[in-house]
């Protein structure tokens, strides 16, 4: 018996979350993650910033399997590309970043594209379980999980020790388990580690300039963190 090729194409099948047939999902992928080690920054507004931008850091650079290169970005409880932002006060992506000559663009950096590239030609690994790792990058840029099961009456920070890729394409933060630390520097890849999102308390991550501000009782921070637990 010949069957059809459109039984087994996915454009015909559509994620009921996305709304994309899951081909495109599946060409979205993350397949190659690069740290961004040059002070590259995110910027962004939102319907109550009155025309202000804001920034924040960026993680990484992740390759897609459709050959798309993004920047990714720990925003809220996840890490998510830039160029899909996704905010609270309907916050919008404005561009790439470089302070050290003050210039806004919309590319990825052309050297950061060629390195996602070749290394994944070179790294072209072969995975059976959609949980195999694929890659864990240090985290670069003070990425800290805050921890809470009472509503934030009380909370607790962790630091974000590395980025996990799988062959699925997620990527999850990486905390330490002190019960289970031997030594130190804590590397990626330390047995001590596992994913936040596995920790009941996990609610978001935030990068240090904003965990300094909660460990200090900035006002501003706590303000924001009421809002959030509001939504």
């Amino acid at each position: 018996m010949n069957t059809s090729d459109e039984n087994d194409n996915t454009d015909n099948v559509v994620d009921i979350f996305s709304g994309r047939p899951l081909s495109d999902l599946d060409g979205q992928c993350i397949i190659r993650l690069s740290p961004e080690l040059d002070g590259l920054e995110m910027l962004y507004s939102n319907d109550a910033s009155d025309g202000s931008l804001f920034s924040l850091q960026i993680l990484c650079w992740g390759l897609r399997a459709n050959g798309e290169v993004v920047g990714l970005v720990p925003w809220l409880n996840q890490i998510m590309s830039c160029t899909e932002l996704c905010d609270p006060l309907n916050g919008h992506w404005e561009g790439y970043y470089d302070p050290g000559i003050d210039d806004i663009f919309e590319e990825p950096p052309i050297h950061k594209v060629v390195e996602l590239e070749t290394a994944a030609e070179y790294y072209e690994y072969q995975c059976e379980n959609a949980d195999d790792i694929i890659q864990e990058v240090p985290d670069t840029i003070g990425t800290h999980a805050i921890l809470s099961n009472d509503g934030f009456q009380s909370l607790t920070l962790a630091e974000v020790i590395s980025w996990r890729l799988f062959h699925d394409g997620s990527i999850t933060g990486m905390l330490a388990d002190q019960d289970k630390v031997h030594s130190t520097p804590i590397l990626p890849g330390d047995d001590c580690l596992y994913p936040a999102e596995e920790n009941p308390k996990f609610k978001y991550f935030f990068q240090h300039h904003i965990a300094n501000k909660i460990k200090a009782q900035d006002p501003e921070a706590i303000a924001a963190i009421s809002l959030l637990t509001e939504d």
